[in-house]
Order: structure tokens, then C-alpha cells, then sequence
């Protein structure tokens, strides 16, 4: 019995495999059912829990954190939370590039 994607509403859901990364880290690639209008992917509570499993052994699971912007002088501050700075290997004093992308996303590159 073909389903119907979800998403979509126009695709039919085809079995598959699909690469899952996370922070732009190659988590590995994964059983799944795949939208073939859309694209749109959907894996089961098992390939869930593998990915989950990988996240944390490589050290990327709970990175994202939510941060409060700071006000110093005339300039606004975001600091990087202790575990995001282990995980990067930063150190105070070094450069970074800080660049807009739209309007609701900051993009700060190292190096």
C-alpha cells in the first residue's frame, strides 16, 4: 500500500536509505521512506535512536544552546557556551568572521 506524503500531499513514500548529519557532521546514512515529489525524508523509532547514539558519541548531542545577547558599550555580545568552545577547540583572543545571512541568522566563521 503506497502513503502519502505528509508533507507534500502529492508524493508517494518510497523506501530508502538517507545520509543524516548534524551541525554539517556526517552522522552516517540510515533505512528511511522518502518522498518521491518533495524529497522529504521520514526515518523509524530505530534509525531515530541510531542517530541519536552517533550524535552523542561524537560529541555533537545538547551543542545548540540558547543564548542571551549582551550589551557592551556601544556593541552587542553573544557568548559561546563552555561546551559549544570545548567541542570548536576555541581559545579567548582568536578571529572570527561575522557575517548575516538574511536577516534572523548569524554566521560566525573561525579562523
Amino acid at each position: 500500500m503506497m502513503v502519502k506524503c505528509p508533507v507534500c500531499g502529492k508524493g508517494q513514500l518510497h523506501r530508502g536509505k538517507v545520509r543524516e548529519e548534524m551541525f554539517g557532521i556526517d552522522l552516517g546514512e540510515y533505512p528511511a521512506e522518502i518522498c518521491d515529489s518533495c524529497g522529504e525524508s521520514f526515518v523509524d523509532q530505530d534509525a531515530m535512536k541510531k542517530i541519536e547514539a552517533r550524535a552523542k558519541a561524537v560529541g555533537l548531542w545538547g551543542l545548540a544552546k540558547k543564548v542571551s545577547i549582551a550589551k557592551s558599550g556601544n556593541s552587542l555580545v553573544v557568548r559561546i557556551p563552555a561546551e559549544l568552545a570545548r567541542f570548536l577547540r576555541l581559545k579567548g583572543g582568536e578571529e572570527a568572521l561575522v557575517r548575516p545571512e538574511g536577516r534572523k541568522k548569524i554566521v560566525v566563521e573561525l579562523g
